[in-house]
């Protein structure tokens, strides 16, 4: 109690030099609970959303690792002890064609047996298939009307550029036409409509999972051939003519995102005006009954054989609780028999980390920021404390010469030492929490504005920075899955990047970045500097001699 009061006593004998070092341990305090507020607001922003956010994810091919497998030197590519460059450097051309025509996708009972593993919430899949219109269905165009039917079109960008999606082009093993149908498993499977960007204007929805031959059509294409709910409408293999199908509308659905995409650009079938919807029961029907008729056509230039029934491409998906069973996901599938030619991704959870790129990257500068402040601090509180012991060389004479014990006399300075940075640590931690918020949120958006700045640099050096054709606008964010908090548009602009999504919804605020852990967090660091500069004041106390001190006294 003696070495406390005695602390307090000079503590108040020792008001300049105490409160010059009390100011510089606010400010060390201050800085260090924005610091390490920043720092909580990421974890706090992750952990948050992971929590309460349902994800998704697709397993697909991975053409990466097969083209590094083919690259592979065959057996007797050796030579001397050395790979031979040639070998090693050739590619299957052909090999590599037939992986990418067929055999890169799985079937749907592949799917459903992974559907079956434990962490799966939920599963639902589409299937996409291209007709032509037969009678007088056509297909929404913004074209103008050219004698050629396959002449670009005169105002389309760059010159009437054509991406390989128009009429009779293939694309994989399909041939493209002027309608894009697909199939849903189930109302789960048609996302649009459960996050309100499509929505039914007249009629309704066909029965989930029925076959019967019950279509969405859009307004735009209703309007553009005059059909009404309940008309019907007849689509045509695109190489077979002669092989038609018949559809009844039972529904026109509109879309709330802009639709200014370049048809000259993707294709008339590419144009979400030209989608229609069906249950995928309904357009597996129809697959197998033109795979019934499909004739084997030989192309006359290639020599290559082909059949004549609708191509169609299979897309599944799988929904999971939260983050940690997505992960577990990936390493059930390969207990089900899932080989490595195929690779699990999340859009969700590429999306979520993209969202946190800039308040990550502010993280890391405040760890860097933190670790500088708290050495320089240590530095100051070291210095200051030396000049402290050797101005009071003669009080430690006089104690040690009365009896009291060197270890209770560094204790004393020691106490001191503690009770002025804990009090500066307190005082710093109302005022870092007052101004973390407003502090980390100000960074933060400084740190979202240099990122989008040099992604349009990028962009720019690309020749992509303005409007591509005038009209794409970035899609609106469907809202599903959203990341919590201010989340927007990084540009807010169109243009072919942000139809491209090399855009992304970043986190541009928090909410609350003070907690109880960053206030443990100051008093360790409040104690970590105390036992720093109180270090000091023992190795100096124990290596003076009371005797010599008195008698060599200035």
């Amino acid at each position: 109690m003696y070495i406390i009061k005695n602390a307090l006593k000079c503590i108040g004998r020792s008001k300049g030099r105490n409160i010059l070092i009390g100011i510089i341990v606010l400010m060390i305090a201050v800085s260090a609970c924005i610091g390490l507020s920043i720092r909580q607001a990421a974890e706090n922003a992750k952990n948050s959303t992971l929590e309460g956010m349902s994800v998704t994810a697709t397993i697909s091919f991975d053409r990466q690792s097969m083209m590094q497998e083919m690259r592979q030197p065959s057996e007797g590519a050796v030579s001397d002890g050395q790979p031979n460059e040639t070998q090693d450097r050739s590619f299957d051309r052909e090999q590599f064609r037939d992986m990418m025509n067929g055999g890169t996708s799985l079937t749907l009972d592949e799917y459903q047996t992974y559907a079956s593993a434990e962490s799966v919430q939920d599963f639902y899949y589409t299937l996409t298939a291209y007709f032509d219109g037969s009678g007088d269905l056509e297909a929404v165009s913004s074209e103008s009307e050219s004698e050629d039917e396959n002449e670009p079109s005169a105002g389309a960008p760059g010159g009437g550029m054509n991406f390989g999606h128009d009429k009779g082009n293939r694309m994989g093993n399909m041939v493209t036409g002027d309608f894009t149908v697909i199939g849903y498993s189930g109302d789960n499977a048609m996302t649009a409509f459960q996050s309100g960007t499509t929505s039914i204007s007249d009629g309704a929805v066909f029965s989930e999972g029925t076959t019967e031959r019950q279509c969405l059509i859009s307004e735009e294409l209703a309007a553009y051939n005059d059909l009404a709910v309940g008309e019907t409408i007849t689509l045509a293999n695109p190489e077979s003519e002669t092989e038609t199908y018949t559809l009844t509308v039972t529904g026109i659905y509109q879309n709330t995102q802009a639709n200014d995409l370049s048809v000259s650009m993707f294709g008339v079938g590419q144009d979400p005006a030209n989608q229609i919807y069906l249950s995928a029961a309904a357009l597996q029907g129809i697959l197998d009954a033109s795979a019934s008729v499909s004739k084997t056509v030989t192309d006359e230039t290639t020599g290559r054989e082909t059949e004549t029934a609708v191509g169609s491409s299979l897309s599944a998906t799988y929904v999971f609780a939260d983050a940690d069973a997505y992960h577990s996901f990936e390493e059930e599938v390969r207990t089900l028999g899932l080989d490595d030619s195929y690779t699990v991704y999340s859009a969700d959870l590429t999306a979520f980390e993209n969202s946190l790129t800039p308040l990550n990257t502010l993280s890391t500068m405040a760890g860097w920021f933190l670790l500088v402040i708290l050495l320089i601090g240590a530095v100051i509180l070291i210095v200051l404390n030396i000049f402290n012991i050797r101005e009071r060389k003669y009080e430690i004479g006089v104690l040690t010469a009365m009896g009291m014990k060197k270890g209770k006399v560094a204790l004393q300075f020691l106490t001191e030492i503690f009770v002025v940075t804990m009090a500066a640590i307190i005082i710093g931690a109302g005022i870092g929490a007052a101004s973390a918020v407003p502090v980390t949120n100000a960074l933060l958006e400084n740190q979202v504005e240099s990122q989008q700045s040099s992604q349009l640099q990028m962009e720019n050096n690309f020749g992509r920075g303005g409007n591509f054709n005038g009209g794409m606008q970035a899609a609106e964010p469907n809202g599903q899955n959203a990341v919590p908090g201010d989340i927007k548009d990084d540009s807010g602009r169109g243009g072919f990047a942000a139809f491209g999504q090399n855009m992304s919804n970043y986190i541009t605020e928090v909410n609350s970045a003070m907690n109880l852990t960053v206030l443990l967090q100051l008093l360790g660091i409040g104690l970590l500097l105390t036992l720093a500069a109180g270090a000091v004041s023992v190795l100096f106390v124990m290596r003076y001699d009371p005797l010599k001190i008195l008698a060599n006294r200035d």
